[in-house]
């Protein structure tokens, strides 16, 4: 009997795309097998198009390369990052699926405390599945969960909670660090495993990292834009920060849930922090302006659409960040083309549902 070694079953095996942004073979993908294979793959290619980038056998994936997205967004491939994994977001806008798991190339099967590998996949479906809670803090964390439920004193007539849109996942080993913190550190590894999965609450913005991500992109995908990052721009490793920012934003205005917690990944290699440090050193003093702007940013209430929504927050980034730097034009700009090319590849509007779960009493 090989009872533990039995494959299991796939949760949404025909709803979910996992979209990987690279620049190399994905041997990786390897030791993800037993998780990753029964689903379809969107491989991003980023740098040189002519190179060939091997993907182990027996994986379903198209990839598409820089030549690839500029044939099918023609002159709107501009709002397309190159040379940064921003270019991801491609992925996103393909796929015809209602679900989307994200995770980068350094990133490995973890271990639980007990020493069993880690299905990071499956327990983002579970987290996209079950309910949020981001109007009422629950002190259990997921009241969902099996073994734990809502604490006494929490209201019954918000214990329905609201569709959760966004799972964000963490990391052991190598921490998501901003490059000071890495020179300061440069031997701190994360072997702290909490096993838990909170909803940040409504008005609470999180510096979300693109590596171990999951999300319904029927709810929020028209949101999950990188922004404009990488070659030919003034700033780098803040593309998934914007893009949270921004959902977070929408979230909220929507009534809509995002997790963080579990599951856990091995972030297998630390990046350079000098490198790191040219590319972020413009964003670490513009987020002290970034942030406040995104912590007091409203939207009408006749924004009711992700895409509504995300054009006024375009209108609001020129019109409040372009004093900051000529960039947040250029990067409000490329939020229009990107809903634009959204919309033109996604025409039945997917990306428009609203949540079926109750946001709360008064709602």
């Amino acid at each position: 009997m090989a009872g533990s070694s039995v494959t299991p079953t796939p949760l949404l095996k025909d709803e979910l795309d996992i979209v990987i942004p690279t620049i190399r073979n994905l041997d990786f993908l390897e030791m993800w097998r037993p998780f990753f294979q029964p689903y379809h793959l969107i491989i991003v290619q980023d740098g040189d198009p002519s190179k060939i980038i091997n993907v182990p056998e027996g994986f379903d994936y198209e990839l598409y390369n820089r030549n690839d997205i500029n044939r099918i967004l023609g002159p709107k491939a501009s709002c397309i990052s190159f040379k940064d994994s921003a270019c991801r977001c491609f992925g996103y806008m393909v796929s015809k699926k209602k679900y989307i798991y994200t995770i980068d190339d350094d990133c490995f099967v973890a271990k639980d405390p007990s020493g069993k590998d880690i299905n990071a996949l499956e327990q983002h479906i579970k987290n996209l599945l079950c309910p949020s809670t981001p109007h009422f803090f629950n002190t259990l964390y997921d009241p969902y969960r099996e073994g734990a439920d809502f604490v006494r004193g929490y209201p019954f007539s918000m214990r329905e909670g609201a569709a959760t849109a966004v799972s964000h996942g963490l990391w052991l080993n190598i921490p998501d660090y901003d490059a000071p913190t890495q020179l300061v550190k440069p031997r701190e590894r994360n072997t702290r495993y909490v096993d838990a999965v909170m909803t940040i609450p409504k008005g609470t913005l999180f510096p979300m990292c693109g590596m171990n991500l999951a999300f319904d992109r029927e709810l929020i995908g028209p949101a999950m834009y990188f922004g404009l990052m990488g070659d030919g721009q003034p700033i780098g490793r803040y593309d998934d920060m914007w893009a949270g920012w921004c959902i977070k934003v929408i979230c909220d205005h929507l009534g809509l849930g995002v997790k963080t917690g579990l599951p856990y990944i091995w972030h297998s290699k630390a990046s350079n922090p000098f490198v790191n440090l040219k590319k972020e050193y413009k964003g670490i003093y513009w987020q002290e302006e970034i942030i406040p702007f995104f912590q007091s940013a409203t939207l009408p209430k006749d924004c009711t659409s992700v895409q509504q929504c995300y054009l006024e927050l375009s209108k609001q980034v020129k019109e409040k960040l372009s004093t900051i730097d000529p960039y947040f034009t250029k990067l409000a700009d490329a939020m229009v083309t990107w809903i634009e090319a959204w919309d033109e590849l996604n025409p039945t509007g997917e990306g428009l549902a609203k949540p079926s779960i109750s946001n709360g009493p008064g709602k």
